[in-house]
């Protein structure tokens, strides 16, 4: 597992972008068994064409991947453009099996699972569909049944076909790829926004929607904690606050953010992204990009002390929100993660939530480095 190799252009027409970076691959070397494909939503119409051009000139049969309204690479990012990443590997033989996606049910799965049991197989690189509602609970599900296994990826995102690559073109559900213990892996993330206040439970809830907050209106208990200049102004907030669920049982202060997504003036009502439960720890938080920038440094150096020695290449998966909406537009982001780690091969996108674990998050940045 020696060899990893990335190719990434910004193109007018998927012929020209594919033949660029088929150019930049060079000489495809025959151990080269899988391939990491990247493209825009530009390009989504083309997804079919574009993997069977690389599967072709390649040779490598096993492929993943999906589409972005964003992807990268390597110390660059390609925002609402026409644009391809991708990044080919070769790994031991039969330490990785492509999955195709599960749409209905686990029990879908179970092929994979007996293969999970014999290749001692706890980690995967999945990708998911933001438009089936069972995606978070098959990312659960998904994680449990490769024996409280470590899952990263994320989810689609496209204006147009949300295609995502599992060996062929699928959609619909969730799928990607399994690794043995063979292939040695290091996974983070990092949080895109800071908790405003303290934590909270919601005391009354209906569906999505909190009635009552520490026992008080949930609109009250908001207003207090993000101010009276935002309290007078709830659009202004939009895109600005939102609610995060403190994970139970985590050592790192970890949250998962979801969107606040309405609110009821007169019944004091506040709307979230999210089902809610009765008794559940809410706490209000804030898009903040000093703070998002110190945690990514934070994330990065985490992760290379606990390599302690250069990776051979990586995928990162990004929250849509993140890159140039956070950062700027001069991928930023991703010069980050280069300054702190080099340059070494990379790959990825800018998806609609961002899976680390066994759950999915929003406004993260989740790093797989192969060492």
């Amino acid at each position: 597992m020696d060899m990893f190799r990335i190719a990434h252009i910004s193109a007018p027409d998927w012929q020209q972008a594919a033949s660029s970076c088929l150019a930049q691959l060079g000489n495809i070397p025959a151990e080269a068994n899988l391939g990491f494909l990247y493209v825009t939503d530009h390009l989504a119409g083309q997804l079919p064409q574009i993997l069977g051009y690389f599967k072709e000139q390649t040779d490598i049969v096993h492929w993943v991947g999906s589409v972005g309204v964003a992807v990268c690479a390597t110390a660059q990012e390609y925002n609402d453009r026409p644009a391809i990443s991708v990044m080919i590997a070769d790994f031991p033989a039969n330490s990785f099996r492509v999955f195709p996606a599960i749409k209905s049910d686990i029990v879908e799965f179970a092929d994979s699972r007996t293969w999970c049991e014999q290749a001692d197989a706890h980690f995967a690189i999945v990708h998911g569909d933001p438009r089936n509602p069972k995606t978070p609970i098959f990312i659960a599900e998904l994680a449990e049944a490769i024996h409280d296994g470590f899952l990263v990826g994320g989810l689609t995102s496209s204006r147009g076909p949300h295609f995502q690559i599992a060996g062929g073109l699928t959609e619909g559900g969730v799928s990607g790829v399994l690794f043995s213990a063979q292939v040695p892996v290091a996974t983070a993330h990092t949080q895109g926004c800071t908790p405003l206040g303290q934590q909270h439970e919601i005391t009354e809830c209906q569906d999505n929607i909190a009635i009552r907050i520490d026992d008080r209106p949930a609109l009250d208990v908001f207003n207090e904690d993000v101010g009276e200049i935002l309290a007078r102004d709830p659009a202004r907030a939009a895109g600005y606050i939102f609610a995060g669920f403190p994970i139970k049982g985590s050592d790192t202060g970890d949250y998962i953010v979801r969107n606040l997504v309405g609110v009821d003036p007169e019944r004091k009502l506040l709307a979230v992204g999210d089902y809610l439960n009765a008794g559940d720890t809410i706490v209000f938080c804030r898009r903040d990009t000093q703070t998002a920038f110190e945690d990514l440094l934070r994330m990065l150096r985490d992760i290379k002390n606990r390599l302690g020695r250069p990776p051979k290449g990586g995928v990162y998966y990004s929250c849509l929100g993140r890159g140039a909406h956070m950062f700027g537009e001069n991928s930023e982001e991703l010069k980050t993660i280069r300054q702190e780690l080099g340059d070494i091969p990379l790959v990825g996108f800018f998806a609609n939530g961002e899976i680390s674990n066994n759950r999915l998050y929003g406004f993260t940045g989740v790093l797989t480095l192969f060492s």
